[in-house]
């Protein structure tokens, strides 16, 4: 159950935000190895948003999987620093990630829990 939330105060136009979440998913299932069909992935647009007293385009990411290995975190980094350079022309020192992998039983799912 991949879940990858991106928050910017760069601002992108609707087809680009749709083409990067079709992007994302399927990169973040690639990476993680787990199938699409569990991949949920949120963009939005936050203008009040500044990193290192400036208010230049700037990410914050939050990838959240069950059973992720924390061993990998830094090849994720990279790959997703990637990813935003790619697709939003941001460099990877104005983004932050944060990592994390909760129990099964705290995140649910069609009416259960994992």
């Amino acid at each position: 159950m991949p879940l990858l939330s991106i928050q910017s105060n760069h601002e992108i136009n609707a087809s680009e935000r749709d083409a990067a979440i079709g992007e994302l998913s399927s990169q973040i299932a690639s990476m993680l190895g787990k199938p699409e069909s569990y991949v949920m992935v949120n963009i939005q647009h936050n203008p009040a948003m500044s990193f290192g007293g400036s208010r230049d385009p700037l990410v914050y990411i939050e990838l959240k999987s069950l059973g992720m290995d924390e061993n990998r975190t830094t090849e994720f980094s990279a790959t997703l620093c990637g990813l935003v350079n790619e697709i939003f022309s941001i460099p990877a020192d104005r983004v932050y990630i944060e990592f994390s992998s909760g129990p099964r039983h705290m995140w649910g799912w069609n009416g259960t829990t994992f």
